[in-house]
């Protein structure tokens, strides 16, 4: 709920809660950064542009709207269509898996092309570190599509 809504919610409650708020006045004030609030207390309509909503205030409570299909609260997915997603999603995954693969082959393959290059010494390891970095990562990304695909089954 917006702060605007809840502020209007709670002007509408203090409105109708018994006789005595009943002749109480709501206001919609605005601030200088623009943001609404609604209020029937003074103190809170200080440094703020206020002008009178409304002397009388109706209670009427919002409707939700009805969950849909794709919202996480709605409905349940029926048995065929929950399958269909998943065998796409696991296809997706295992093409996912190859690609990995085939990029750490490849890191590894490098790596040992740039290990092989003489003159080695004390900058080697600065010229091996992105090739190590990659394998690293090609290794990160092939564990977490394992696990992907094994929540799968």
């Amino acid at each position: 709920m917006s702060r605007e809504m809840y502020f209007l919610a709670a002007a509408m409650a203090l409105a109708s809660a018994g006789h005595a708020f009943a002749q109480s006045v709501t206001y919609r004030c605005v601030d200088k950064g623009g943001r609404s609030t609604y209020t029937n207390v003074k103190e809170e309509m200080t440094g703020k542009k206020c002008t009178v909503v409304s002397r009388e205030v109706s209670v009427v409570p919002a409707q939700r709207p009805a969950p849909s299909a794709a919202s996480p609260g709605g409905a349940k997915v029926d048995g065929g269509t929950q399958k269909a997603r998943d065998e796409t999603r696991r296809k997706i995954l295992q093409e996912e898996l190859d690609a990995a693969q085939k990029r750490l082959a490849d890191a590894r393959l490098k790596l040992s092309e740039q290990a092989s290059v003489p003159g080695g010494g004390n900058g080697a390891s600065g010229r091996l570190k992105p090739y190590l970095d990659e394998i690293e990562r090609q290794e990160q990304n092939i564990v977490s599509l394992r696990r992907e695909l094994g929540n799968l089954r």
